[in-house]
C-alpha cells in the first residue's frame, strides 16, 4: 500500500488494522500523507480503484469516538 499512495507523494504513516486474534487483516487501514495536496490527490485518484482484483474505498479519516484525533489521516476499506 505505501508504493501505490507513495506515487502521489511521500507517506508519512500506513497502519493496516489486523484481527487481534488471526492477525489478518480486517480489510482497512489507514494512510497519512506529507502533504495535503497530494494526499487529496492520492483519495481522488484512488477511490474506487482496484488493488489486487478488489475495488478500495478511500476517504478522509473522520473522528468516530471523543479524543480520538484523525490528525489528516485518510483512510482506504477493501469492499
Amino acid at each position: 500500500m505505501t508504493a501505490v499512495f507513495g506515487d502521489f507523494g511521500p507517506v508519512k504513516s500506513l497502519r493496516i488494522i489486523k484481527d487481534r486474534e488471526t492477525k489478518e487483516s480486517k480489510g482497512f487501514g489507514f494512510v497519512e500523507m506529507v502533504n495535503e495536496d497530494e494526499a487529496k490527490e492520492a483519495i481522488r485518484c484512488m477511490n474506487g480503484a482496484s488493488y489486487y482484483g478488489r475495488k478500495i474505498t478511500v476517504n478522509i479519516a473522520e473522528d468516530k469516538a471523543e479524543g480520538f484525533n484523525a490528525g489528516g489521516k485518510g483512510n482506504f476499506r477493501n469492499n
